[in-house]
This record gives structure tokens, sequence and C-alpha cells, in this order.
């Protein structure tokens, strides 16, 4: 694994923008509310922020973690990228950078839950989709540095 971890480059929006419409197109249970456009968009606006670190192997971006401050507001890999250890790669430089990081995930994402999990988050409260955008439940996670498994 040649893996480079960078901040995003606005030429990076439609990459993020692409993973991120791929995940909520296979996802079941994620209903589409935004174009393909608007994700581009809502990931350029991430990326303006300064909150985006994207994982770039051979010189293809493969995934991204978007946080401000302590809170992860995203972490999505494109589909050939899971398993391979980007995903823990780029939670770990942002461990690296905070004693605390908080995040929202869907309650219907077990893949992400189990993998939060084993980094070291725990569940620490639950919504009932009133709060979101796509009006599904989601469970809030926590991790601190010394806690957990890791």
């Amino acid at each position: 694994m040649s893996l480079l971890l960078r901040p995003a480059r606005t030429t990076d929006a439609g990459t993020l923008g692409g993973i991120l419409a791929g995940f909520a197109a296979r996802a079941p249970w994620m209903p589409e509310l935004h174009s393909g456009a608007e994700t581009i968009a809502f990931c350029g606006r991430m990326i303006d922020a300064g909150w985006v670190t994207v994982a770039e192997e051979a010189g293809a971006v493969c995934g991204f973690l978007a946080r401000e401050g302590s809170f992860v507001h995203a972490l999505y890999l494109a589909p050939e990228a899971t398993g391979q250890g980007f995903g823990r790669a780029l939670l770990d430089a942002a461990k690296a950078e905070t004693p605390e990081l908080r995040l929202r995930t869907f309650e219907a994402n077990s893949d992400a839950r189990r993998f939060y999990r084993r980094e070291g988050f725990r569940e620490v409260g639950a919504g009932s989709g009133a709060d979101n955008d796509e009006g599904l439940p989601d469970v809030e996670m926590l991790w601190r540095r010394g806690e957990g498994l890791r």
C-alpha cells in the first residue's frame, strides 16, 4: 500500500462527490435526496472550509475524512478501497490531531458502526432522525484518547 494522506484540493470535489453519491446509491436504506451536482457542491464546501483529508493511492483518491474540530462530518471510501486500511489511516490521522472525536452514523449502517467500535468508539447517544436531512435514526459515537481498544 502506497498510501498518501493530504489536504483535499478544490479539484477533488468531483471525486469526493462521486464517492459520497456512490455510497448513497449502494445503501438500500438511504434515501437519495441530492443530485450529483448538489453532492459535489457539498463536498466543495467542506473542502473550502478546510475540513477534508483525502486518502490517495497511486495518484488516485480512494477516500476522505471531513472533520471540523473534534466532529467527524464524513468518512467515506470508494468501494474498491474498503478493507485495505484506508479508513483506519484517515481516522488515525484525525485521532493524532485531537484528544476526542465525535460523529453520528445512521443506525442502519451496521458496517460503519462495527468499524467505529473496532477503532475504539463507543455509542453515547441515539437520535430519531428528526435532526438529519434523511429522517433516519442515527447513533452518536465518541472516541477519547486513552479509552477503548486502541
